[in-house]
């Protein structure tokens, strides 16, 4: 993703990589464990692969397509998932833009918000 200075004009491309949970939203516990139970990818061929996972090893994987929408400046992100999919993937996800980048938040049913940022998962040393 390219560096800014504002507030970044999103588009497709700057949604493909990786993603794990931001745990600098909520830290604690519920934090770490989401973050070592979910993460996904998008692809640069608009493929998306959700994880469910325990720690390093994939439990189940879901999977999808990725498109976008424009209404204003910035392109969002518009998920369309087979059925049926995990419940963090239900409804498209709100994009905040910050200075640095954007995160990701899913609306899930038994969670309430779900916060993603881009970036590989890596072990926390439990």
């Amino acid at each position: 993703m390219r560096p800014f200075t504002e507030k970044p004009l999103l588009t497709k491309a700057d949604y493909y990589g990786s993603y794990v949970i931001d745990r600098t939203k909520f830290p604690g516990r519920q934090a770490d464990w989401q973050y070592n139970t979910f993460r996904f990818t998008i692809t640069s061929d608009d493929k998306l692969a959700f994880y469910v996972t325990r720690q390093d090893s994939v439990v189940k994987t879901y999977t999808g397509n990725v498109s976008t929408a424009k209404p204003y400046s910035s392109e969002r992100l518009v998920v369309r998932m087979e059925q049926p999919t995990h419940h963090i993937l239900a409804t498209n996800p709100t994009v905040y833009r910050i200075p640095s980048g954007f995160y990701l938040v899913f609306h899930s049913a038994k969670f309430g918000n779900v916060f993603f940022t881009k970036g590989e998962w890596e072990s926390l040393g439990e």
